[in-house]
């Protein structure tokens, strides 16, 4: 028999998701490649130097603009609660992969929400940071001081925001069936029981 399976994402939630990750990936490289010389390589996919330095302030803010979709409908599920720190006392016993001892959760888990929080004010601060750099309209009219502040905090910011991504990478691989969350919009109903009860009952309620 063919698992119950229960909706975990919409269709627009899910291509604003795709939108993120693809964006990330370009403005992440092309950052790259601008970052250091020895990464320069990095623009040829772009078309070169020239190229990368134009698209990457636009990569950015429609890496932004899609992130500020999935903002709009999560962020409420991603509120940090006082169960949320319980969750977090226990947190080592996950990483064991004892999860039957885990104090039930909703959508999502603490570790979820901050992952969620830091990506939030990491783009915000490459956004401010990046609008301040963005040549020939606004950092001509800044001190050199301030441009000089501002570099450093947008290279601080991406690099947070790509060990983020690669953290949640990795959970989304470590943990079974999260993938098709995504990628189907679904989930198992056995999965959702498991990593997400109270979440489970709250969308299995009246069944």
């Amino acid at each position: 028999m063919s698992p119950r399976l229960l909706r975990r994402y919409q269709d627009g939630e899910r291509m604003s998701h795709w939108l993120v990750a693809l964006t990330f990936v370009l403005a992440a490289l092309s950052g790259l490649a601008l970052f250091h010389p020895s990464l320069f390589f990095l623009t040829v996919p772009f078309g070169g130097g020239q190229w990368s330095r134009f698209l990457h302030p636009l990569l950015g803010i429609l890496m932004t603009l899609g992130f500020l979709v999935l903002f709009v409908k999560l962020w409420r599920d991603n509120r940090i609660t006082p169960a949320d720190r319980e969750w977090r006392k226990h947190a080592l016993r996950m990483l064991r992969g004892d999860k039957a001892g885990m104090p039930p959760v909703g959508k999502y888990n603490y570790a979820q929400k901050v992952v969620f929080w830091v990506m939030v004010w990491s783009l915000l601060a490459l956004l401010v940071t990046g609008l301040l750099l963005w040549r020939p309209w606004i950092a001509p009219l800044l001190p050199i001081d301030v441009l000089r502040a501002a570099v450093l905090l947008h290279a601080v910011s991406a690099v947070v925001l790509i060990a983020v991504v690669i953290m949640h990478v990795y959970a989304v691989i470590w943990v079974k069936g999260t993938s098709r969350a995504m990628t189907r919009g679904t989930v198992t109903e056995s999965w959702a029981k498991l990593n997400h009860p109270q979440w489970h009952q709250e969308v299995t309620k009246g069944r």
